[in-house]
C-alpha cells in the first residue's frame, strides 16, 4: 500500500465531522521526512554564482544610495 492508498484509507474510515481530510500517522511521518530531506537538500547546496552577483549587486546600490543620502545631510 502506497502513501495515496494510505491516505485514501485514512478517508474512507471516517474522516473529520467537519470535512477535513485526516491523514493516517504513517503518511504523515513519511511525508515529514521527505520534506525534511528535501529542506536539508536546499540548505545545504551552494548559492549560485548569479545570485551571489546580483546580491553584490544590490548591495552596491545600497551602499551608493545610503552615500547620496548622507551627502543631501551634510
Amino acid at each position: 500500500m502506497n502513501n495515496v492508498d494510505l491516505a485514501m484509507a485514512a478517508t474512507d474510515a471516517g474522516g473529520d465531522p467537519d470535512g477535513e481530510v485526516t491523514l493516517d500517522p504513517k503518511v504523515q511521518e513519511s511525508i515529514g521526512r521527505s520534506l525534511r530531506a528535501h529542506y536539508d537538500d536546499i540548505v545545504n547546496s551552494p548559492v549560485p554564482d548569479k545570485f551571489l552577483v546580483l546580491l553584490a549587486q544590490l548591495e552596491a546600490t545600497e551602499h551608493r544610495a545610503a552615500g547620496a543620502s548622507n551627502d543631501e545631510r551634510n
